[in-house]
């Protein structure tokens, strides 16, 4: 296992996250999810790979992981809930809504939050490949790099840099 993953690992359970590991270390996606994203980066791959379950104390914030993308997972959100609800909000403009897929091909979700307002964060996938951005409501596919990589992402959360209840 990677190190910073355990040194994540071990930090979020020290700070009350409720982590629960994968028994199998594998990840086992649907085959939609892999046709849709080809190129998850080998480092999510890694943390999918040893963590069923990541979420803040508050529950109010939690990480994707295996169960979510295949959706077994017994939270009310699908894994792509905010992407439904920009498509819901583009209505019959289907111009507007190929955009909003084709922008969501290039971010793998991560990260979901409904702690003041609905947020995530996300794996760039095309532009600044690996990089982990921020959105939120109501402009979701609006959104700011918050760090350079997934290693990068567990460090901030670590010092508190990104703060997560």
């Amino acid at each position: 296992m990677n190190n910073r993953i355990n040194g994540f690992m071990i930090w979020a359970k020290e700070n009350g996250w409720t982590i629960t590991k994968n028994p199998g270390n594998d990840v086992n996606l649907s085959d939609s999810f892999i046709a849709r994203y080809k190129e998850i980066p080998n480092e999510y791959l890694d943390f999918s790979s040893v963590v069923k379950q990541c979420i803040t104390p508050s529950e109010k914030t939690w990480f994707l992981c295996e169960n979510e993308y295949n959706n077994r997972s017994d939270t009310e959100f699908k894994w792509n809930e905010f992407e439904l609800l920009s498509l819901e909000a583009a209505m019959d403009d289907e111009k507007w809504k190929s955009e909003i897929t084709a922008w969501w091909d290039s971010y793998l979700p991560i990260v979901m939050s409904v702690d003041g307002g609905y947020s995530f964060y996300a794996i760039d996938l095309t532009n600044e490949k690996g990089a982990i951005v921020r959105g939120y409501e109501p402009e979701f596919e609006e959104v700011e790099k918050a760090a350079n990589n997934l290693e990068e992402f567990f460090d901030l959360i670590m010092s508190n840099t990104i703060e997560f209840q």
